[in-house]
């Protein structure tokens, strides 16, 4: 019997007490050329010790884990970068056959018209005249939440719109937040794998409330201006149909000449932007846990269709090296102030999805689908999704056919020589599966052949500030400034709105158990703002700690209006659902003429009362569409109350009843009621504001938040 000890380094290879992520060293913090953290080995440090260096799947060490290998500072990402290839390759076969991010979607068919061509900016063929059209399916969804969690965490949501154009797919995959949390592609997966449930224990689901989250972007300060936006409102939006879209990267638009101007894409809700307040979430979460879904679904269906407007800011590579960021920076956005967003087209979503699974599930977006016209920058996150999704798409749907599946195929001809595969359904005919060939001149079907005056061709120039002959792992510096925007952005926000950052901030942070994590983070928003970090300190009852390093000092950008939702708030009622408490002997003639004034500016009535069969009310019988305590007002955007005084005054026994009002109050929301209804008013400490009207009033007041309110209703930080 052979002595296990006395084999050969090259013979033990067993992997029974291999443990992954077990090494432990204590690493030396530098930083990088762009103030990005790298944690090494130190000079001084054991390199015999195996355990203490990261490698790659194959034993290679590792000399740089947050930059991908690029041609020039801000040059295109190599594909010989075998270390970033595996990484991702790794992570997008991580889970099947759910997404590993995005898994929770909800999706719908649709159309797009262009409303303002732009053929000097570019040859797509959709802008080159006014009322040029193409069907789109869209898809939204959560990032961090499995297929089975609920529509209404704080959370980034994912925009995604497949364009069917008579050249081919064009997918702009986005999100509803304008920037990103990292640089660089190579840190994707630190990101989910920090933000997703935690590995030991497999919670929380579909939160970003715990230690390795925080831990890891405490430790990433070019994600403050994502997480900034993240704990605003913008991070639970009341509805799909009512939150933006952005394209997130800069791209570009190449004409017929050969022009290029650098682009970036926004989607404008027709209905404007309105969200949640954090109280209002949880319980929605709690009341239907489809609550977006529902909304987007059942909007479409009545006929209400959501519709958007895409916009685009355009400027050039001159207008770029003059600010003081970097366009190809994602963790950084272009102030409407600077360049405004023309609008050049419209999306409309018309038609549900026919089976959920066969085209939501199935769908599949990749930044790589692109049209003539429109082309990519060097950005280095953009880079790094283009080598992703097309093998995400192959371990999801099991085929490299998935374009075959109908939600996924184009709706013009498409045609070449790849052939077979698992769950082929073409049938070709005939010998041509390759070229160059001249089975033609023998009379047989020689197959399609490449165009180079209409063909897809990359833009030429290189012309982004790039020394091409340079192969770098390195971040430019130009990078390296990471809270003048997050200051921008909290700026620009009004008071209660920075009040519910503030908040967000304590609520996240008191979720976290590692105290070292959470002063780490104050220390990186005291660059920001301090009376944001000391308002997150006091609501934490801590110490406020030192002011972070700034890789480099953040400069005054003034202040930016379209970043903040109240500000752009709109009261009317279009697209909105209230929701009317009645009750046996209400007015009947006071609801019709309520439902009236509702259905007249364009939103949805919704009847509540405690029984939903026929209630007897003055001069008849009337159905409700919810029973009171399976329609608790979180999920309308204003309430009315239609109650004799012997029914309000029995509803204040009925706690349902009386958390539907005080609910409503507390979420700032206006409350319309008859004279008959104060008893149940007055037990729920409903208190008069400019909120709390009477019903003749509703069509003059509208359904606007009430925020001068909040102060009065909870503690906020």
């Amino acid at each position: 019997m052979t002595d296990e000890k006395s084999l050969s380094p090259s013979t033990q290879n067993s992997l029974h007490d291999y443990a992954p992520g077990s090494g432990d060293t204590q690493p030396e913090n530098t930083i990088g050329h762009g103030g990005e953290l790298h944690q090494i080995v130190g000079k001084d440090g054991n390199h015999a010790d195996g355990a203490a260096h990261l490698t790659d799947n194959f034993g290679h060490r590792i000399a740089d884990n947050e930059n991908s290998l690029k041609a020039g500072q801000r040059g295109p990402t190599l594909l010989e970068d075998f270390i970033l290839r595996e990484k991702i390759f790794h992570f997008d076969h991580e889970r099947i056959p759910e997404r590993i991010v995005h898994a929770r979607g909800s999706g719908a068919h649709g159309v797009f018209e262009c409303t303002k061509a732009i053929p000097e900016l570019t040859k797509a063929s959709i802008f080159q005249k006014v009322g040029n059209s193409c069907p789109v399916f869209a898809r939204f969804s959560t990032v961090t939440g499995g297929a089975g969690s609920v529509d209404t965490p704080r959370d980034v949501r994912g925009f995604a719109v497949k364009f069917y154009t008579d050249t081919g797919n064009w997918d702009l995959v986005g999100n509803n937040i304008p920037v990103f949390f990292i640089q660089d592609a190579i840190k994707f997966p630190d990101l989910v794998h920090s933000v997703k449930m935690e590995a030991d224990r497999g919670y929380p689901q579909a939160a970003s409330a715990h230690d390795t989250f925080w831990d890891f972007v405490s430790l990433m300060p070019e994600s403050l201006h994502t997480v900034m936006w993240a704990m605003s409102d913008r991070g639970i939006p009341r509805s799909l149909r009512m939150m933006e879209g952005f394209g997130v990267h800069t791209f570009r638009l190449v004409n017929a000449a050969g022009k290029a101007h650098f682009v970036k894409f926004h989607w404008k809700p027709v209905q404007g932007i309105q969200s949640l307040v954090w109280d209002e979430a949880v319980k929605v979460s709690g009341a239907d846990s489809d609550y977006h879904r529902r909304d987007l679904f059942e909007s479409i269906d009545h006929g209400d269709f959501p519709a958007w407007e895409l916009g685009v800011q355009v400027f050039d590579e001159e207008w770029a090296k003059k600010q003081p960021y970097d366009v190809l920076d994602a963790t950084k956005l272009i102030p409407e102030e600077e360049i405004p967003v023309q609008i050049i087209g419209r999306m409309t979503l018309n038609r549900n999805v026919d089976n959920f699974f066969a085209e939501t599930e199935q769908v599949a977006f990749l930044p790589t689908n692109i049209i003539p016209g429109i082309d990519f920058s060097n950005d280095p996150l953009l880079q790094g999704r283009l080598f992703s999704y097309l093998d995400t798409q192959k371990s999801r749907l099991g085929t490299t056919n998935f374009h075959q599946i109908p939600v996924n195929a184009p709706k013009c001809p498409f045609n070449n020589f790849q052939r077979d595969g698992m769950m082929q359904t073409l049938v070709p005919r005939g010998r041509a599966n390759y070229e160059p060939n001249s089975l033609a001149e023998a009379g047989e079907e020689g197959g399609p052949r490449e165009c180079p005056e209409t063909g897809f061709t990359t833009f030429p120039a290189n012309n982004e500030r790039n020394a091409p002959e340079e192969k770098l792992r390195i971040r430019p510096d130009s990078f390296a400034d990471h809270y003048s925007q997050p200051l921008l952005f909290y700026r620009s926000q009004t008071d209660n709105e920075q009040a519910h950052i503030a908040s967000a901030f304590v609520f996240e942070l008191s979720k976290v158990q590692l105290p070292h994590v959470r002063k780490r983070v104050l220390s990186q928003i005291r660059n920001v703002d301090e009376t944001l970090a000391k308002r997150i300190a006091d609501g934490l009852a801590i110490t406020l700690p030192e002011k972070a390093k700034a890789a480099k000092e953040p400069v005054d950008l003034g202040h930016s209006d379209k970043l903040s939702i109240q500000k752009q708030a709109k009261g009317d009622m279009a697209g909105r659902t209230i929701g009317i408490l009645f009750a046996q002997g209400s007015d009947l003639t006071s609801i019709e003429q309520l439902k009236n004034v509702i259905t007249k500016a364009g939103g949805t009535p919704y009847l509540v009362a405690p029984k939903v069969g026929g209630i007897p009310v003055s001069h008849g019988v009337l159905k409700a569409d919810g029973q009171l305590a399976g329609s608790p007002s979180v999920l309308f955007d204003a309430v009315a109350i239609v109650l004799t005084p012997d029914a309000a005054e029995q509803l204040t026994h009925e706690s349902a009843a009386v958390q539907w009002l005080m609910d409503a109050y507390a979420h700032c929301k206006t409350i319309a009621h008859c004279k008959g209804s104060q008893a149940l008013l007055d037990k729920a400490g409903v208190k008069k504001d400019k909120g709390i009207i009477l019903l003749d009033e509703l069509a003059k007041a509208g359904i606007a938040r009430h925020w001068q309110r909040e102060p009065t209703v909870r503690e906020l930080a």
